[in-house]
């Protein structure tokens, strides 16, 4: 699971032009943080003079330019890349952090990737140069380059076999915080149904209900007068205080247990919570974790990583979160086009025979009195002879009417308006025709990406093939 967050590097309140991009790389490359220095990486500068240089190239920029800007002017860019902890090391990190460097500003500006191993998540601070490498450009944040990085860390991750956030959220809190809070509210509700779970079995004193807790995996361990629980999974201890909840504490509980206090469980019968939906991005991360072995190189070697990290990036934008609805929404969408097409292929089949109608109510019309004079001489050969072209087209016209069953003729005004008319549905069908052409091949293509990566097809043609076996054999 890896974050990121763009931040352009100013001039501020106080700070000098120098100070201000000094400062920041002075922090990202402490020693302390990034193993001293083993994981500091540069391109196109020298991490030790970063500052220096990125300042130096800012001036050659405004002496072939001419252009300055004032005291908001930008002179780096921090790009920070958050991994989830013990997914990935230090050195991977690291290179994750470079390509993500190297491919967002194509090659095109200095960066220093630093590397930071002080905290549980590993995460990089990228700074790279505001001002391009040939002096004549700099960079702009542009609307939504938060996106434009998001995606392009999420396809490098999958490329990778890492995981990425299924639901980013713009703004918030920092993801360590995010991390630890969660960790702290989820591990407080799990610990109290566990505790549910073990009053139910009767417990005869405090002792029996910690030995039933370690038995579901929950550890158990003391300091001073006070107890903590550890729920499976979890990497930090909640005290058995008031704080894990209204009639958890240690006091309560043993009061409870001698029968001096009723206990109230958070679930009064604690219930399985209702299955949900499990998420495609999670079922596709868990096939990408499982990882390097066989069966990952066999999946690999037949399909292309960067239509996949498409793929995801398309699932996670359009919130398609669940096999069903993407299945629902590719129906839907082929549906749709499919509708679309059949009534302009409709509208183009009754404009032919239309302009076909017109020209033969034209030449009928045209002929009529060529044809009544050849009935009135009794059909003659000589005349038919003479006008074999008018009344060819008069003969033509008629039989097109009879096989229509048309007794009265439409006029041509009436015909030209229904052709107008059907032209301007036509085109009015056509703009939302190509939306659903190319939302169907959209979905079609992911969800057959879908299919292919966790094996669906497979299955599918496992199902048919029984099928078919179980028809022969009747």
């Amino acid at each position: 699971m890896a974050t990121t967050r763009l931040m352009p590097l100013h001039t501020g309140k106080g700070r000098t032009v120098g100070t201000a991009i000094s400062d920041i790389i002075d922090y990202v490359q402490n020693p302390q943080k990034t193993d001293n220095g083993r994981l500091i990486t540069s391109y196109q500068c020298d991490s030790r003079i970063a500052d220096a240089e990125f300042l130096f190239n800012k001036r050659q920029y405004i002496a072939a330019t001419g252009r300055v800007r004032g005291e908001d002017d930008v002179i780096a860019y921090h790009l920070r890349q958050s991994f989830v902890p013990g997914e990935i090391t230090p050195e991977e990190a690291n290179r994750l952090g470079c390509e993500l460097a190297r491919r967002f500003t194509k090659g095109k500006h200095a960066f220093i990737v630093c590397t930071h191993i002080d905290k549980k998540h590993i995460h990089n601070h990228i700074i790279f140069d505001a001002t391009a490498l040939d002096y004549q450009r700099k960079f702009r944040n542009f609307w939504g380059s938060t996106r434009a990085v998001r995606r392009l860390n999420d396809t490098i991750c999958i490329e990778n076999g890492y995981s990425i956030v299924e639901n980013p959220k713009p703004h918030g809190k920092s993801y360590n915080k995010w991390l630890g809070d969660r960790a702290k509210q989820s591990q407080r509700e799990t610990l109290r149904v566990m505790i549910d779970q073990a009053l139910e079995q009767k417990p005869a004193d405090f002792d029996a209900l910690l030995k039933l807790l370690e038995g579901m995996g929950c550890e158990v361990s003391r300091r001073g007068k006070s107890y903590s629980l550890k729920a499976p999974g979890w990497d930090n201890a909640a005290r058995m205080s008031k704080k894990l909840g209204k009639g958890y504490s240690e006091a309560e509980l043993r009061a409870v247990l001698v029968g001096e206090k009723e206990h109230t469980p958070t679930r009064a019968t604690p219930q399985p919570e209702p299955k949900q939906a499990v998420s495609l991005m999670v079922d596709i991360q868990e096939k990408l974790r499982a990882g390097k072995g066989a069966g990952y190189q066999r999946w690999a070697t037949g399909f292309n990583l960067k239509q996949m990290a498409q793929t995801m990036n398309y699932l996670s934008e359009h919130k398609l979160l669940d096999y069903k609805v993407l299945s629902e929404k590719t129906a839907a969408a082929t549906a749709r086009y499919n509708e679309l097409s059949a009534q302009i292929k409709a509208a183009e089949k009754r404009m032919t025979e239309i302009a076909v109608l017109r020209t033969h109510i034209i030449n009928y019309a045209k002929t009529r009195e060529v044809y009544v004079a050849y009935r009135k001489a009794g059909y003659s050969k000589k005349f038919r002879a003479e006008h074999e072209a008018d009344i060819l087209l008069h003969q033509t016209a008629k039989k097109a009417f009879d096989e229509l069953g048309m007794k009265k003729l439409p006029t041509v005004k009436s015909l030209q308006t229904e052709y107008a008319e059907l032209m301007a549905q036509k085109k009015a069908a056509y703009s939302g025709y190509r939306k659903a052409r190319d939302e169907m091949k959209e979905l079609l293509t992911v969800k057959a990406n879908v299919d292919r990566i966790m094996g669906y097809e497979e299955e599918k043609q496992t199902e048919k093939d029984h099928t078919q076996e179980q028809s022969q054999g009747r």
